[in-house]
């Protein structure tokens, strides 16, 4: 009898699951299921998937303003990671001279990813014009992230009569390093339809498939 009773039971319940819809017939989401991933999140960690390793680039647009780095060796290296900071340290050799000045940061925050630029002296001390930068304005995509100039910058802009920069866009590009072409691109960009008094566009781009000795440390950075 109490056999019967279980396998009565068993096949109650067993009907009751069968009838019982399912969190995708509901339109409910399955508590167990993957949430869809978060285009900054992925953008920072393919980012760092290069942690520790150097690559060439070059300039790729063509502003008359950049004449000076139209032959320069360019070298990025991404020099620090950690959970919520990578600094990208760009090298730039002019007249067979390095200039070690330029460190870009990428860090998490709790609205997004924020783009900072370290500048430096070769001494070490900070320059007048400095981590300066922004904040995203949106989710981006993995591959692609932009960076419209912050009040900061713009009141230090202001300061140091940089007024053309105050409607400056940033924007970082990057694939992981297992992408087939993979390549990291840095891009500034003004436009005269987002208040600029002319346009201003500074790409240079670097080949990921193809590592190089990591360089000396950025100026300032050489007890990182």
């Amino acid at each position: 009898m109490q056999a019967r009773h279980a396998i009565s039971a068993l096949f109650a319940a067993s009907v009751i699951a069968a009838c019982t819809p399912s969190a995708s017939d509901t339109g409910t989401p399955d508590q167990g299921a993957d949430t869809a991933s978060d285009p900054q999140d992925e953008f920072f960690a393919a980012l760092s998937t290069h942690c520790g390793k150097a690559y060439s680039g070059e300039l790729v647009s063509d502003d008359e303003s950049d004449s000076d780095f139209a032959d320069a060796r360019m070298v990025m290296h991404v020099a620090e990671c950690s959970e919520d900071r990578i600094a990208v340290p760009f090298h730039v050799e002019q007249d067979g001279e390095w200039n070690r000045s330029r460190t870009w940061l990428i860090t998490r925050t709790d609205d997004g990813l924020r783009l900072k630029h370290d500048h430096r002296h070769e001494d070490g001390t900070e320059d007048a014009v400095t981590m300066y930068g922004g904040d995203t304005g949106d989710a981006g995509t993995a591959r692609a992230q932009s960076f419209p100039v912050d009040d900061e910058s713009i009141a230090m802009f202001e300061r140091e009569g940089l007024d053309a920069s105050v409607t400056n866009v940033w924007t970082v590009e990057v694939d992981p390093a297992d992408a087939e072409n993979a390549r990291f691109a840095y891009q500034l960009q003004r436009t005269l339809a987002g208040g600029a008094p002319e346009d201003r566009f500074f790409r240079v781009e670097f080949d990921l498939d193809n590592a190089i000795p990591p360089p000396p440390a950025a100026w300032g950075h050489e007890a990182d």
